[in-house]
């Protein structure tokens, strides 16, 4: 026992700076992960301290909390054996099995070092039931390359035909943080204010790092919440704790909240202020129902909205927060808290909103509403140029393509949905160390593929990668293209490097959508627009992408108005994007078609709805294959976001032999290379 205080008080006594300098991956406190480790038995958790000098090492394993055993060791680093006695019969990794060390024996043991490792070799006497046997073991500590992992390996002679016993440990208090679940009900007049109780107290909390991650209903709109939890769990060494109330997430975070702020049930619009007093006060918002709660946590009034926006419109609302808050507000994000509306609100993405500290709304972009237009016109130009947009317009008060205008015209960039969750969190995980993106292209420039008299496919599935089907089954099964969040590469970058661990051979992925984040490249002022590509071309070279996406509505669908692009903004991404072997253009059809030293700039030919009988997308795909007769013919086929890859694979089959569905670069390629189309631009009317 004074052998263990020693050697414990060492571990106390020497300075850290010391420690470091010999040795800074080893050296430190280690927790094991145990469902990243052998089982551990009765103790069920295992703690290792190294600390080294220039000369010895200090290794203390500790098995157990309260009920443990601790082995601690002082050894010299020049290969000498040290003789200890053994104290303790306990054989402590393997305690159910009837084997004990022999008390009063002794352990001949031995360390040695290399850069990031350690090794202790040692013998020792066993007793089983038959009597002693003299046993060896080897425990080697390697350190990962960043300095982030332990595995200790432990190999015995009596264990020599098994798999060794190894536990995986991170540094203990590292990546530690708190998971909680949300009920399924927005409404307004139903659970809606412990939902936003709890993303308000998600937002405030991870300003101070990632501390909680909110896990979604299974039906939330963005399907990988619950993948990314397991990701960011057996991937990325997060130790979660589940917070099972409102109150108990209260009574652990409250030290990061200053102050609670009140918002109206009668007046929806009074939570969206609300948001906004949370991300500058760190002020948790709270019906008067949760009142009780934070007066008992010791928490203070910031704002009462009760009864104070009785009769107010939105414009009215929006305009006395701007007086109030603007000015303290960031001036680089912004969210409007969009969406769905009425009795209903779903605030995925405040939890950002409040990390951030920015301005919560969701005026109309609509000309017409011209008060709300008119401050939300103000706001964007007060922004910062190409600042984020984050969230999502209003189902009820305008269209998307009237918000994406508007926003445009400044050149920010929109990164939806109102429905995004856990950006406070995943902002703070960074991609691993050394990771690369890397796409997985299918054209060898030496060898690029010769295209045949045929009726060439490819599938772009749109709307980004966060939602819809990339969870959904047949993912793999067939040549797939995805838009990728290329703002995830600063915003989100484990996020970025989830999806490109996940991708098989078959999933490629391309850059969107016209710039940086969703924009309307014929709404953004020219200068701002070339800002915007170089920007989305840096994004394009770390996510190892060559192939580019735009789409414009800013003159109407197209259906209704002209998605088309003219030739100088064609020009423009062709200028701008060297690299890129082509580009593809629209959501449903559109109609501008070019190609350039081999690099076509092609729009969507189709557009297959999720709810279109499957027996008439054949019938439209022979028949655009009729009206385009010449061949090959290159058919760009949208879907739709919600779309099931093994219907879509389904449709595909039967098409029949003269259909062959692609790789997009494989398109691109063939397509640049004997081009069949005709080319196409917006006319522009001369003034």
């Amino acid at each position: 026992m004074q052998f263990l205080i020693r050697s414990l008080l060492f571990l106390c006594l020497v300075p850290l700076s010391a420690l470091n300098a010999a040795e800074p991956s080893l050296v430190g406190s280690w927790e094991a992960m145990p469902d990243k480790s052998t089982d551990i038995d009765l103790y069920g958790s295992l703690a290792v301290r190294i600390s080294m000098t220039s000369s010895h090492v200090t290794l203390v394993r500790q098995f157990g909390t309260a009920r443990r055993f601790v082995d601690s060791l002082v050894l010299p680093l020049n290969g000498k054996t040290v003789d200890v006695t053994v104290t303790d019969r306990v054989f402590p990794t393997n305690v159910f099995m009837g084997l004990s060390m022999v008390t009063g024996s002794a352990r001949t043991v031995r360390a040695t070092k290399t850069e990031s490792s350690l090794q202790m070799d040692e013998s020792y006497t066993v007793r089983g039931s038959q009597g002693e046997v003299r046993a060896t073991a080897t425990h080697s500590f390697a350190c990962s390359p960043d300095g982030e992992i332990l595995t200790y390996t432990l190999q015995r002679s009596t264990r020599p035909s098994e798999p060794p016993v190894k536990f995986l440990l991170k540094r203990s208090g590292w990546k530690q943080a708190y998971v909680i679940s949300l009920e399924d009900n927005w409404e307004v007049q139903g659970k809606l204010y412990v939902n936003a109780f709890l993303i308000s107290l998600q937002g405030i909390a991870n300003k101070s790092g990632p501390l909680v991650y909110i896990l979604y209903p299974e039906n939330w709109p963005f399907t990988y919440v619950r993948s990314v939890y397991g990701f960011y769990r057996d991937k990325k060494y997060f130790s979660f704790k589940e917070l099972r109330t409102a109150e108990e997430a209260l009574t652990t975070l409250k030290s990061h909240v200053k102050g609670y702020v009140v918002w109206d049930k009668n007046v929806r619009t009074s939570l969206i202020v609300a948001f906004t007093v949370a991300g500058l006060e760190r002020a948790v918002v709270v019906s008067e129902d949760l009142i009780p709660m934070v007066e008992k946590a010791g928490l203070k009034p910031v704002e009462d909205f009760r009864g104070k926006f009785t009769g107010q419109n939105d414009a009215q609302i929006y305009q006395w927060a701007y007086d109030r808050y603007w000015t303290r507000c960031n001036k680089e994000f912004i969210v409007w808290l969009g969406g769905d509306h009425g009795p209903v609100m779903k605030p995925g993405v405040a939890d950002w909103g409040i990390h951030k500290g920015v301005f919560f709304n969701d005026l109309s972009s609509r000309v017409t509403d011209t008060v709300e237009y008119a401050l939300a016109n103000r706001l964007l130009a007060e922004m910062k140029p190409m600042s984020m947009v984050m969230g999502w317009h209003s189902y009820g008060k305008d269209l998307e393509r009237e918000h994406v205008k508007l926003t445009s015209r400044y050149g920010h960039r929109v990164e939806g949905l109102h429905t995004l969750p856990n950006l406070s969190f995943s902002a703070q995980v960074p991609a691993s160390p050394g990771f690369v993106y890397k796409n997985n292209h299918h054209v060898d420039p030496a060898n690029p593929p010769v295209p045949e008299k045929k009726v060439y496919i490819t599938c772009v599935q749109t709307d980004g990668i966060g939602i819809g089907a990339w969870l959904k089954p047949g993912r793999g099964e067939i040549p797939y293209a995805w838009e990728v969040l290329m703002n995830y590469t600063w915003m989100a970058p484990a996020m970025a490097e989830y999806f490109y661990t996940m991708a098989t051979p078959n999933d490629y992925f391309v850059g969107c959508l016209s710039g940086p984040g969703y924009m309307y490249p014929k709404a953004v002022p020219p200068h701002l627009l070339k800002q915007l590509i170089a920007t989305a071309r840096e994004q394009m070279k770390t996510l190892d992408l060559r192939v580019f996406e735009t789409m414009d509505y800013s003159e109407g669908a197209t259906v209704e108005g002209n998605s088309d692009l003219p030739k100088e903004i064609v020009d423009m991404y062709y200028d701008g994007m060297p690299e890129a072997i082509g580009f593809i253009n629209g959501y449903a059809p559109s109609h501008t078609f070019a190609v350039k030293d081999g690099r076509p700039f092609m729009s969507y030919d189709y557009y297959l709805s999720p709810v279109r009988p499957e027996a008439d997308i054949i019938t439209d795909l022979h028949e655009l294959a009729r009206v385009n007769a010449q061949r090959p013919y290159f058919l760009l086929l949208h879907v739709r976001e919600s779309s099931d890859i093994k219907r879509v694979k389904g449709v595909l089959d039967k098409l029949g032999p003269e259909f062959a569905v692609v790789p997009l670069d494989v398109f691109l390629t063939m397509a640049g290379k004997e081009p069949t189309f005709k080319e196409r631009f917006k006319t522009v009317t001369p003034r």
